[in-house]
């Protein structure tokens, strides 16, 4: 049986949302996608980039995935591999010519905290394991000391260091290269509280995240 709370959801999204932008759906139908801004973010069912940024259908393109990751660009194993992630960003890029891509880290990440602790895996298949140990580097480069460190400030750092490892791998496609290079496109690192619901922005001249300051309204 379908679930109850998705069949509830839709519900109310017939009731409520698709009155109020029926005439968006309709002219996405017809002249398709066209989002400014691709959000690469965590699988995290608590962090929903649409939620999070208040957009309606047809203004982000988002790709997920556990810990928000970017693989490098692997142009010889193309033809034997399969990269959903490396695709998405390939399609995102080069088919709808997004203008800007944020990289959406989070606190309290699963992923990365069974990395930090070497979780045992959840099955002999053990996806998850083979997919963090993208970041064996960058927990190398921090020097994390699992045992003698502060374990909650190391996590942290390692959730935002890979904000960092994945903009870098982002430089790696030759067009997000060759684009970004010609400021035609822009990168940017981000990372959500979940308990506070604080915005952290990346400052691409430190490297140094900074809570988000509303806007002060216009006149």
């Amino acid at each position: 049986m379908f679930p109850k709370r998705l069949t509830e959801g839709y519900q109310s999204f017939l009731n409520s949302r698709l009155p109020n932008e029926r005439n968006r759906y309709q002219a996405l139908a017809e002249r398709g996608q066209s989002p400014e801004v691709l959000v690469i973010g965590c699988s995290d069912s608590r962090v929903s980039p649409e939620v999070i940024f208040d957009a309606g259908p047809g203004e982000m393109f988002v790709i997920r995935n556990v810990a928000n990751l970017v693989p490098p660009c692997e142009i010889d194993a193309a033809s034997s591999s399969y990269h959903g992630t490396s695709a998405a960003i390939e399609f995102a890029v080069n088919g709808l010519n997004v203008r800007h891509i944020v990289v959406l880290g989070h606190a309290s990440c699963g992923g990365i905290r069974a990395f930090h602790d070497d979780a045992e895996p959840l099955s002999k298949l053990n996806f998850i394991g083979k997919w963090m140990s993208q970041i064996q580097p960058v927990a190398e480069r921090l020097r994390l000391q699992p045992d003698a460190g502060d374990r909650n400030t190391d996590i942290k750092r390692l959730e935002l260091a890979v904000i960092e490892h994945s903009l870098a791998n982002l430089l790696t496609f030759p067009s997000i290269r060759s684009r970004f290079a010609a400021g035609e496109l822009d990168l940017h690192g981000a990372y959500f509280g979940v308990a506070t619901g604080m915005l952290f922005l990346r400052d691409p001249a430190t490297r140094e995240f900074h809570p988000f300051t509303e806007i002060p309204p216009q006149d």
